[in-house]
């Protein structure tokens, strides 16, 4: 196969230089994955376990205390005692956010802070973008207040 083909197969089916985003649409991502992590934790704001679950990947693994909870259902399961009563027990707003070249993957950081708003953790979130645009998060772990940058 000559090069000039090889490059035009690759660039048909999405491989390659021609697909990876430039800096102003990895912009536009990192402001897409901020605002779902914002979206993300308004569900805990607003006391909305089931759009809580709506941002999990089927295969999202959650870490704290030196355990995962792993999977969407054992997620909402081991998180479903944070939606009741009519307080939110903490929030979180990203502070940091940055995605791979290839547009895949994102990183999300912040705060975590008590409902008087002391901070008392950092989150740190990985999203990923899926088929249509939509962008699900697959890992996430909390870890004591820390300056990330």
């Amino acid at each position: 196969m000559t090069r000039g083909l090889l490059l035009l197969v690759l660039a048909l089916i999405g491989v390659g230089p021609a697909s990876l985003p430039t800096q102003a649409n990895l912009a536009t991502l990192a402001d897409q994955v901020r605002d779902t992590e914002r979206a993300f934790a308004k569900t805990m704001a607003d006391r909305d376990h089931a759009a809580f679950i709506s941002f999990l990947s089927d295969e999202a693994v959650f870490m704290s205390e030196g355990e995962a909870l792993r999977g969407k259902a054992a997620i909402a399961s081991g998180w479903k005692r944070f939606y009741d009563g009519p307080r939110a027990p903490f929030s979180w707003d990203p502070d940091r956010v940055e995605v791979l070249d290839s547009g895949a993957l994102a990183l999300s950081s912040g705060p975590v802070r008590d409902p008087n708003g002391k901070r008392v953790g950092t989150f740190n979130s990985v999203w990923r973008r899926e088929p249509g645009g939509a962008w699900k998060i697959v890992f996430d772990k909390g870890c004591p207040p820390c300056d990330c940058r």
